[in-house]
This record gives structure tokens, sequence and C-alpha cells, in this order.
């Protein structure tokens, strides 16, 4: 076996393997790449909650509003801490996703890899099916605690729902916890897809210039992060707007249901192309923080744990 090492583009990249030697998906490594996942997703929310709270507000809006206008009327009405309304749900259960998210995409990658050893890193192709497999499978889990989340945030001063457990409670009751899970399966496959192959095709290109992933500077992986979340969002952002409409809909008497088409023709009927633009702005500005945040945790913790 040869000395020469290849450097890969897995997370397993922090342990060197030699030319040739397949990488392997231990219980160790993967209870690494769900823990680091983890971190990642609770940067993630403490980070980007406000921003999410404005646009789920402007996206289930009835009338015509801004940023501006949406922003004053929750800090007059709700107070500064509304904009971390429906935080528990995400703290708890984004840790949980991005875990998924994280971990299904590495053992995508050591699998994918493990078919060509000698590549240093994998095609353009792979690396969106590595993330559309991690979307795919982490929509069951996001869906209902999207949804949770959603009903939190939209409800005002007179509440419906007691808490993140009365919410579960209710939804169950009216067999809707899993509402909107089709346009979550389209939404986190794709946008999945595109967020890791973006990421990892800017980390595969300082290894290919002789850097190792451990020793790329923190910077450069919050930029990659932020390039990263930016175009996801920029793929499913109609998609996004979609899933909240139908995860608003009235729960005893639901106008759309799980209906995608039901729901971009009303929306198209009622504003035009710009409804599936709502709350575009704070997304768009949220998406830089929030996944320069998630990512540099991520690897941070990784490297951390070897």
């Amino acid at each position: 076996m040869s000395d020469e090492v290849v450097q890969l583009t897995t997370l397993e990249s922090m342990e060197e393997f030699p030319v040739n030697q397949k990488p392997q998906s231990s219980p160790q490594r993967i209870a690494k790449d769900i823990l680091a996942g983890t971190t990642g997703g609770i940067a993630q929310v403490l980070v980007g909650q406000p921003f999410d709270t404005t646009k789920v507000r402007l996206q289930t809006s009835t009338r015509p509003t801004g940023v501006l206008e949406v922003i004053r009327n929750l800090v007059r009405e709700e107070g500064p801490r509304a904009f971390y309304k429906g935080t528990l749900t995400p703290l708890i259960g984004c840790g949980l996703c991005v875990s998924v998210q994280f971990g299904v995409n590495e053992s995508m990658k050591r699998l994918l890899h493990s078919r060509h050893p000698n590549r240093k890193t994998l095609s353009l192709p792979e690396f969106y099916l590595c993330g559309l497999t991690g979307g795919f499978t982490n929509s069951f889990l996001a869906s209902p605690i999207e949804h949770v989340r959603i009903r939190l945030q939209t409800q005002k001063n007179q509440k419906v729902f007691n808490g993140p457990i009365d919410c579960i409670k209710q939804l169950l009751e009216h067999g809707a916890l899993m509402r909107g899970l089709p346009v979550m399966m389209l939404r986190a496959g794709h946008g999945l897809g595109c967020y890791f192959l973006v990421y990892e095709a800017l980390i595969s290109r300082e290894i290919h210039n002789g850097i190792k992933r451990i020793e790329i500077p923190a910077w450069k992986l919050c930029s990659f992060g932020a390039i990263a979340g930016t175009v996801l969002w920029v793929a499913i952002y109609p998609l996004d707007v979609i899933k909240s409409v139908i995860q608003t809909d009235n729960l005893k008497k639901p106008v759309y249901k799980n209906s995608m088409i039901k729901v971009a023709k009303t929306l198209y009927a009622k504003e035009g192309a710009m409804a599936f633009f709502k709350g575009f702005v704070p997304t768009i500005l949220r998406a830089s923080p929030v996944n320069a945040a998630t990512f540099l945790s991520f690897e941070c913790a990784m490297r951390l744990m070897g």
C-alpha cells in the first residue's frame, strides 16, 4: 500500500486515508457527524430565528406589507421577544434536522467515494445526489417541526396554542401534523442538493489547490457557507412560500390540504408572480450569517472531535 495520502472531500478527510483505502462509516464516525450537525443546527436557529419570524409573517400576510412594517408592528404589538416566538421547537428540532442532513450527506459521500477510492474529490452531480438524499430523508423530520414552528410564529395576541406541546397535540387531533410533507420533500431535496453541491465544490477547489480541509481558514468556511445558503434559498424560495401557506391553512377546514398546485394557482391569481417571493429580502439577508455560522460550527466541531 502506498504511503501517499489523498485529501478526501468527506469529513473523514480529517483523518487522511491512504490512496485506495475505502472510507468506512463506523459508528464512531457517524456519531461525530451527528453531533457536529447538531452543533451547526443550534447555531443556525440562534442566529436565524428573528429573520425567520419576519419571513413567515410576510409570507402569510393577507394584505400587501413590507419588511419594516412587519418589524415595527411586531415590536410595537408583541415586544422584541416575539422575534424568538416558537424558538424552542426549532432549537431542539433544528439540531436534529441538521444532524440528519449532515449525517446522511457525509455517509453518502463516503459511500460514493468508496466506489472510486483513488479520486481526490467527488463529481458535482455526486455532491448534489448526497445533498438530495440528505434533504429527502430529513423532510420527514423537518416537516412536522416546521409546521409547529410556523403555527406558533404566526399566532398573535389571541393564542390558539399554549406552546409547542399543545400545538403538537392539536395538530395530531386534526390529523394535520404532517401537512406540507410533499412540498417539503421537494423543497428539502432540491434545496439541500444545491446547498451541499455549492459548499463542497468550493471546498474541493481549496483541496485541489493543495490546502488540507482542516487548514482552510474560518473566514473562508464562513464565506463558503454564506454562498451555499444564498444559492439554497434562490433555488427553492417559491416552494417555501407554498409550504408556509399550506402549513398556516385553516386547521379544521383546510382550503388547500397538501395541494401545491392549488396554492400556486390561488397565489398567482391574487397577487401575480411576486406572491412567490413574499419575504424574500429577510430570507436572503438571513441566509449569509445563518449558513456561515452553521458550516463554521460544523467544521469546528469536527476538528475538535478529530
